[in-house]
């Protein structure tokens, strides 16, 4: 089992950030870890999303720590640098692919269609991010791909939220979800990360089980 696995196995729930001040994302990581949570993706949409990754993979040993939203060869020399666990991305081409051969980053690319699950599959990805979930087609469209992908499981990201949050997890091909409803900006900002971690605790607990 490479490391990505262990990690995504072990957090049934990936937190999808976007940090728009670095002083908040050290608060965060330590909000996630109490609350029962071990990873993190930053995702690269703001300024300060490479000087966060660097923070929280400095500071934080124990949490691995993700870089999102990454598009080009650039991007995976700037979170490698930063110190990123892994990467991930809502889709994969062939440059971005070389700079992930050779930059040797764990990484989780995305595909919401057939033909490019099997693009990734020729890759090597056996675990990929199904993206946009909802919006392409979401539970039923997971349990579709069961029988042709019977080897890739899935980490379904975009519309996942507290009600749908277990139907998402008790499809068999999925190994974990990614949301962002539980850390948005405006939760992140509010400093209160001790309600945050109590949060945390609370879904947690509402998805327990073994999946």
């Amino acid at each position: 089992m490479t490391a990505l696995e262990t990690t995504l196995s072990k957090n049934k729930l990936i937190p999808v950030v976007a940090i728009d001040r670095i002083e908040d994302i050290s608060p965060l990581c330590e909000a996630l870890l109490e609350g029962g949570i071990s990873t993190i993706e930053i995702t690269l949409r703001t300024d300060s999303a490479l000087a966060s990754i660097a923070e929280a993979a400095r500071n934080f040993p124990e949490m691995a720590v993700g870089a999102g939203t990454i598009l080009t060869a650039d991007h995976v020399k700037a979170v490698s640098d930063s110190g990123a666990a892994y990467g991930v991305s809502p889709g994969l081409t062939e440059k971005l692919q070389n700079a992930i051969e050779q930059s040797g980053l764990a990484f989780l690319p995305g595909a919401s269609t057939a033909s490019e699950i099997m693009k990734n599959l020729e890759y090597g990805y056996t675990i990929q991010k199904f993206f946009p979930a909802e919006a392409a087609g979401g539970v039923n469209f997971l349990k579709s791909l069961s029988a042709p992908f019977s080897g890739v499981r899935f980490c379904p990201t975009g519309g996942i939220n507290e009600k749908n949050i277990v139907s998402y997890l008790n499809v068999p091909n999925v190994i974990c979800v990614g949301g962002s409803w539980f850390v948005t900006s405006d939760k992140v900002k509010s400093g209160n990360l001790k309600k945050l971690a109590e949060e945390v605790r609370g879904i947690l607990e509402h998805i327990g089980g073994d999946f």
